[in-house]
């Protein structure tokens, strides 16, 4: 009871608890990559291997390096995240921007609309757009893709964006302006470069969601040329079974540019999505 106690106010059995939380919730991606570098028997050996006994990297070879269609989709998905990534800001920032300084007829309302937007799952959105799109010719298309995503995006941006307009003083706006620049040059000059944690965010945030996204690559598109990785990986299951191997190892590649993005960005995506709890 005593080493109990000791424990507790030293604060071991929270890093105990945290710990445990941590390996249950990082076990599936160490299982995804543990069953990418094992062979088709190792997968269904039973019990289950769960440190690989003989590993192997034959799956990256056949599934990524000698699969050209695999290395399109990857370029096609990066095309597609960075497409939203852009279009995301530009329509963003100004966005957030009215909301938090102009704060127009409605707003509320807006800002309600979007929050409701988030909610809305991807199929519902998915066929108003196909139908849409057809009528524009815009199917088979990475304009399709980019607009459906920013559908995501969008929503999410400005919310995040919202509260590091209103954390921005007016007076440095007034002041811009006193000395001869429009709202415009304020908002570009002035404001932009004092929220760039939050456009940061934004832009890590928006290129996940793009970089992983399915529903609209799947049913806006039917032009392999175009379809992103996510949808080059469901080419994996067959009517017959599945090739767990590659498809893990195309999952696992798939992964590491969202592991990179959050180690390289966590200290601005953790203080964007922070910042709203704080200032309203």
């Amino acid at each position: 009871m005593n080493l109990l106690a000791s424990w507790r106010r030293q604060g071991y059995d929270r890093t105990l608890l945290a710990l445990v939380a941590v390996i249950v919730y990082l076990f599936p991606v160490y299982w995804m990559v543990a069953t990418s570098i094992k062979s088709p028997p190792a997968i269904f050996a039973s019990p289950p291997q769960v440190i690989p006994e003989h590993p192997t990297l034959s799956a990256y070879r056949e599934a990524i390096f000698d699969n050209s269609a695999v290395i399109r989709a990857m370029r096609n998905s990066a095309i597609i995240a960075v497409g939203t990534t852009i279009l995301t800001l530009i329509l963003a920032a100004p966005a957030a921007y009215a909301l938090a300084r102009i704060r127009p007829r409605g707003s509320g309302l807006f800002t309600l609309l979007l929050l409701i937007g988030q909610l809305l799952p991807g199929i519902v959105v998915a066929g108003p757009l196909f139908v849409l799109f057809s009528r524009i010719d815009l199917i088979n298309s990475f304009p399709a893709l980019i607009i459906a995503d920013g559908t995501v995006t969008l929503p999410f941006a400005v919310i995040v964006l919202r509260p590091f307009f209103l954390s921005i003083p007016r007076e440095l706006e007034s002041a811009a302006m006193v000395d001869g620049s429009t709202r415009f040059g304020a908002f570009f000059r002035i404001v932009l470069p004092l929220i760039r944690p939050g456009l940061i965010t934004v832009a890590a945030l928006s290129f996940l969601i793009a970089w992983g996204e399915f529903i609209f690559a799947l049913s806006l598109n039917l032009n392999d040329n175009i379809a992103p990785v996510t949808v080059a990986m469901n080419k994996f299951v067959g009517q017959y079974g599945t090739e767990w191997d590659k498809m893990m190892a195309v999952a696992t590649t798939v992964a590491i540019p969202i592991v990179a993005i959050f180690i390289a960005l966590q200290r601005f995506i953790v203080g964007g999505l922070t910042t709203g709890a704080t200032k309203e």
